[in-house]
């Protein structure tokens, strides 16, 4: 953040150097913090659905960086003139539901009047100082794994124009609620390089992200990609949002796409995502026993891409 006078501090492990899921600060030889926040506008009518889905989106970067959510607090801004104090109530109970599972506990928040309706949390976490994952040490020979489908801002889009059905709807909700706890705990049982979670910039984006931190070039194998069920349709209907055609935008010169994929797919790389799974980076060998401990829980996990070379600036190739 060009302009800000950030002091530097030999016990920062992750701050803004890179563009990481969150912070992490040393306390002692064996424990660092993990801090993060985020809120969202809602994504769905229904306010116990979006509380879940927010409060997983927050919770999810403490999973990325390899640890332990053990605090939060509520961060909530409300229309109070144009909404019931029911729906407020509702998004803190489904968001409280989700804090619950993740073992972690509520210790306050804040709240404002605003017009628009926003809710989210600030996330305290920790994890060992040498099992600090980041999303910039992807190696040659890694392959890459992603935990859950993508397509949740098509979905979104179909959703606000009454086109998707109930099953759709039920899916898209059920993804972006689910905890990446899940599969953060089958991921400590494998020796890890790299993990970040999938959220704005699309898959494609936040594979650029690891390719640039490491310097090397990634290969994306778009068929491999697990997708919501009817998502293809939609985008087929030109029901993409705008977040994906900006994305591919700005990420377009680390970016190299094969003439032979259709144009939908290359929209679904880009779609932003909404609390979205991790994308895991761990040696080739080890990747299919991994997948097969997050089937086991129910994780629709699937190896999706590879890390083939040394790059001078870090470059994705979809193909």
């Amino acid at each position: 953040m060009s302009g800000l006078d950030i002091l530097s501090h030999p016990n920062l492990i992750v701050g803004l150097a890179t563009p990481d899921d969150a912070g992490v600060f040393r306390l002692n030889s064996e424990t660092a913090l993990i801090q993060t926040l985020d809120f969202l506008t809602p994504v769905t009518d229904d306010p116990y659905e979006f509380g879940q889905i927010a409060a997983a989106n927050s919770l999810s970067d403490v999973y990325a960086m390899g640890g332990t959510p053990l605090t939060v607090m509520n961060i909530v801004c409300f229309p109070s003139c144009d909404l019931a104090e029911e729906a407020l109530a509702l998004t803190l109970k489904g968001g409280q539901d989700k804090i619950n599972e993740a073992g972690a506990v509520l210790v306050g928040g804040h709240s404002v009047d605003d017009p628009e309706f926003k809710y989210g949390l600030s996330v305290t976490g920790i994890v060992h100082p040498d099992r600090v994952l980041t999303n910039s040490d992807v190696r040659v020979g890694d392959a890459i794994i992603l935990t859950k489908p993508i397509g949740t801002g098509i979905m979104s889009t179909a959703i606000k124009a009454t086109l998707a059905g109930k099953a759709h709807i039920r899916e898209s909700v059920d993804v972006m609620s689910m905890l990446n706890r899940y599969a953060g705990e089958v991921m400590k049982d494998f020796d890890v390089h790299a993990c970040t979670d999938v959220t704005g910039f699309g898959l494609a984006g936040h594979l650029v992200e690891m390719a640039r931190g490491a310097k090397k070039q990634v290969t994306l194998y778009a068929q491999s990609v697990p997708l919501l069920e009817g998502v293809l349709t939609f985008a087929n209907m030109g029901l993409v949002p705008a977040g994906a055609h900006k994305n591919r935008e700005f990420f377009k010169k680390f970016i190299k796409i094969s003439s032979t994929m259709e144009r939908v797919l290359v929209d679904l790389m880009f779609d932003p995502q909404t609390s979205g799974g991790l994308m895991i980076s761990l040696k080739k060998e080890d990747a299919p026993f991994c997948v097969a401990q997050m089937e086991k829980k129910g994780i629709k996990a699937r190896i999706i891409g590879e890390v083939t070379q040394e790059s001078t600036t870090g470059f994705l190739d979809i193909i």
